[in-house]
């Protein structure tokens, strides 16, 4: 494995080159987390949450909970 690629196959010197990534990051596994979590999740792990997925933590905590339930839960749990 050449010594700057990371297990997870993401390449350090490409992104050092590029900058920072403000793109959508796939981890493995799919957040999990029904309405309610989401509705009374604390701000800091929203914010853990959409950092994680590359995904922007900006406005406060209602607009994030909001985001985060639009970009994770499917249409039918969203309701």
């Amino acid at each position: 494995m050449p010594k700057d690629l990371r297990p997870n196959g993401y390449n350090q010197h490409q992104a050092s080159k590029r900058g920072t990534c403000s793109c959508f990051q796939m981890p493995l596994h799919y957040p999990r987390y029904r309405k309610s979590d989401y509705e009374t999740m604390p701000e800091w792990r929203l914010d853990c949450l959409l950092k994680e997925y590359g995904l922007p933590a900006i406005g406060d905590a209602n607009q994030k909970r909001k985001f985060a339930m639009g970009a994770f839960l499917w249409p039918s749990e969203n309701e």
